[in-house]
Order: structure tokens, then sequence, then C-alpha cells
């Protein structure tokens, strides 16, 4: 009798297919707003990742009735170019594609700080930072009109897993995550630390690993925290592949071509998700997994067009309660 070839169960999503739900509320939205929102995106940089990026922005926007203007500048004149677009009143949001200054220099992260509150659609604000941390969603509570921007690529992880059904909708909002843990490999301050943050806060017990070790974010026993906090990992708990046979979900975004998870080490039925510009996972992710997303690129211009039309919601409910509150108010602000 023939013996029959083993049985692949694994299912691979695209970003492309995860994006698409996300970019049919994107086009709701904009029929609200009875205007066409102006992106503009600034490259100062020859990085390939990043011009990448700037060309999948302007393709979304084009396609989903935004305008999106690329403008390229040299280095040197990043902070004076952000300035002019932070008072341009026809600019609606703001992208910069990093890096610009390499590390060690941490001028990026100055330079995070030039664009405008109001403007800032990769939510790197300190304001918005803060609140993210802190498990804070709106800009004004109590009133909670304002809603805080989050950043685009952690977001889109979010937003991979919900469509995953990793959330757990029949628990309530901001809890989802309860029972659920997560390997995040990457603690970079733009994607992986933020990440971590945001899953911890919304339930799950996440080991966070990179070169310096491993870090354990979790709102403590019974998830009675309001926010995350960080500790040192269990004892058995030393590297990575102590991690992975814990995990429900392992989520990497290491930038180096020769990094590949232990697909060996994987708990069986795993959720795999690739954030990073190159593979981190083999091919034989699929023999161990039941959900692999490869990459999710296309879902973080959608979340950036999302959170360009939270931005413009914001923009006006803040001119109308300035309005109301009459011309001493205004001045005082």
């Amino acid at each position: 009798m023939a013996s029959l070839a083993a049985e692949n169960h694994c299912k691979v999503y695209l970003a492309g297919t995860v994006a698409k739900g996300l970019l049919d509320e994107v086009r709701d939205g904009l029929k609200t707003l009875e205007l066409k929102p102006k992106l503009v995106g600034f490259l100062a940089n020859e990085d390939p990742a990043a011009k990448a990026y700037a060309d999948w922005s302007a393709k979304t926007c084009t396609e989903n009735g935004f305008d999106f203007d690329l403008r390229i500048v040299d280095k040197g004149e990043i902070e004076e170019a952000i300035l002019a677009a932070n008072v341009d009143s026809s600019v609606h949001g703001i992208i910069v594609y990093y890096p610009i200054f390499p590390a060690p220099s941490t001028q990026d992260a100055y330079i995070r700080q030039v664009v405008a509150m109001e403007k800032d659609v990769e939510g790197l604000n300190h304001q918005y930072v803060f609140n993210m941390y802190q498990n804070i969603r709106f800009l004004d509570p109590p009133t909670n009109n304002l809603k805080s921007i989050l950043p685009c690529t952690p977001l889109a992880v979010v937003k991979v897993l919900e469509f995953l059904h990793i959330y757990n909708p029949r628990l309530p909002y901001g809890n989802r995550l309860f029972g659920k843990t997560i390997t995040v490999i990457n603690r970079s301050e733009v994607v992986g630390r933020p990440l971590a943050a945001l899953l911890a806060n919304d339930g799950a017990h996440v080991y966070s690993v990179d070169l310096d070790g491993i870090q354990l974010f979790t709102r403590g026993s019974g998830i009675k925290n309001n926010r995350h906090n960080v500790s040192p990992p269990p004892e058995q708990v030393k590297e990575l592949s102590d991690c992975l046979p814990l995990s429900d979900v392992v989520i990497s975004g290491v930038p180096g071509e020769k990094f590949k998870v232990d697909t060996q080490r994987l708990r069986d039925g795993a959720t795999c998700i690739n954030f990073s510009s190159e593979k981190n996972f083999g091919p034989q992710v699929k023999e161990v997994a039941s959900l692999y997303v490869p990459a999710i690129g296309k879902v973080t211009i959608a979340v950036l067009l999302r959170n360009l039309i939270r931005l413009i919601h914001n923009q006006r409910s803040l001119a109308a309660e300035r309005s109301k509150a009459g011309p001493e108010s205004q001045k005082a602000i």
C-alpha cells in the first residue's frame, strides 16, 4: 500500500488579504470627511527598505483616494522641511522614512519629535508614546472623543492578530489576549518594545527577546494591573529557544538576513508572524505552525491611512472645542 504524503495543515495569510478589511474601513471613513486628505512623506536617505515603504505608501494612497506628496530632502534640511509642513494647512499628515541618521547617532529620536503631534500619522510623538506605554487610549479622558494614535507597525501586528482571531472577542475590550503567551523577537524602540507593550496591555504574557537578553512584559497574575510591567523572565527562561515552546504566537522582526527562528523549538500549531524585511522563518515553519503571515507591509500602510483619518477627526474636534471656548481660550491655546 502506497504511503500517503504528510498533509500540511498550516494556513498562510498574505498581508494584502489582511489589509483588505482595513482598507474598506478607510474608504468608509474617507466618505465622512468631504475632502481629499493629503499625506506628505519625507525621504532623506538611500535605504532600499525606506524607499520601498515610500513607494507602497504612494501607491496605496493613490488607489484609495488620498493625495500623497513624497519630498526627497537632504538630511541637513529635514528639520526645516518638517517644520514647514507642520504649519501648512493643506497638509493633514506627515510621515518620515527612517533611518536618517544611522546609529550610533540618536538624532532620529529628536526628528520624531519635530513632527507636529496633530499631523503625526506614525504615532511617534512623545504624548502618543506615553499614552501607549501607560495604556491610555484617548487624548482627552474622561470625555474620550480624541483617540490616541498608535505606531503603525506595532498596530499592524495587532490588526493581523485580530484578523487571525488570536484576540478573544468574548473577553472585554482591552483584555482580549488574556491567556495567550507571545514571543516578540526584536526590542527596538520604534517597533519591538512598543509591540510588546501593546500586547501585554491587552492581557498577553509577552517574552521580549533581543541581543541583550529577555524581558517579560505582563499585567501581572490575573491581569490585575491597569498597564504592563517589565521584569526579568522566570529563571528557567534564559534564551530564545526556551521561549519558543511556551508561546502560542511567535512574532519576529530581526533585520539580519542570516537570522532564522528555530522551527524545531516552536510549539506545535503556533501562530507565526514576520514583520522584518528579511525572512525570519524558513520554509519549515509551515510544517509546525497552524497560521503563518510572512510579511505585514500592506497592513502597515493600511493602518497609516487609518491613522490619518483619525488625525483629521481629532483636528476637527479640537477646532470645534476651541470655537466653542471663544477667543480668549484660543489665545491661551
